[in-house]
């Protein structure tokens, strides 16, 4: 059975390349970004009932996706990849946002948890780093899994600011910096715990680039220390624009009607 499930599910090489910006890159963003755009114009005027349903089905695909990957993952690739624990910002606010759905007290923290979460999920959406690295075709399970998690995330991000789950206030947007920077903390303490030497190599893990830049200009020497300030300092510009881009929307809107 896992000779079956492992062709099934292993990397496809050969032939056709997932790149960015390839025309494979537009047509999954196109999926995911007409799918958003098609649930909110036709829940606009439906109930509210409705529209948590939809922010319901949405955190709910990309956490299964995310659960169902650790179980898939030996067919795939020969075995759990432990980077996919959750120490990135998508991965971990994958499961906060589902958690505080079903969880007063984090529940409190849903506007933080929806905004990075919707952040660092459409920045992989639109550079899928993690995917190119493979050179595999579009069609892998590697390719199609990461990609519509990723989506899935975005569209939960979109749907809770649409829908007006959450609702943004200037003087709050301070309580997304002090997220950032426990994920930094977390994403520290994941790091360390998991790097070291091994018998036959080393791993490193940089988990939310706290490490290293992801690009590796920093010099290594220096990296350690600017590397978790340039990360918090463009989530929290990319933050800030999004509450720009939130309160435009609602002045225009005010005008229209």
């Amino acid at each position: 059975m896992y000779s079956q499930l492992h062709e099934l599910f292993k990397d496809q090489v050969g032939g056709t390349t997932f790149a960015c910006f390839s025309i494979w890159h537009f047509l999954y963003m196109a999926v995911i970004f007409g799918a958003i755009i098609s649930t909110i114009c036709l829940l606009k005027n439906k109930s509210d009932k409705a529209k948590t349903r939809a922010v319901d089905i949405a955190i709910g695909i990309a956490f299964g996706l995310y659960m169902a990957d650790f179980f898939l993952m030996p067919f795939a690739y020969g075995v759990i990849d432990i980077d996919k624990l959750p120490f990135h910002a998508c991965t971990s606010m994958c499961i906060m946002n589902f958690w505080c759905r079903h969880n007063k007290f984090l529940a409190r923290f849903k506007t933080q948890f929806a905004l990075i979460g919707l952040i660092s999920n459409i920045i992989y959406v639109i550079y899928p780093a993690g995917v190119m690295w493979y050179g595999i075709h579009p069609l892998s399970y590697r390719a199609w899994q990461t990609i519509l998690f990723h989506g899935a995330m975005t569209a939960y991000g979109i749907f809770v600011l649409a829908f007006g789950e959450v609702k943004l206030e200037w003087k709050k947007s301070y309580k997304e910096l002090i997220l950032l920077l426990v994920m930094v903390v977390w994403a520290l303490l994941g790091s360390s715990a998991y790097s070291g030497e091994w018998p036959d190599h080393y791993i490193s893990y940089n988990w939310f680039f706290v490490k290293m830049d992801p690009f590796g200009i920093l010099p290594a020497n220096i990296a350690p220390y600017l590397a978790p300030i340039i990360t918090v300092s463009t989530v929290f510009l990319a933050n800030m624009s999004i509450y720009a881009i939130y309160f435009g929307i609602k002045k225009l809107n005010k005008k229209n009607n």
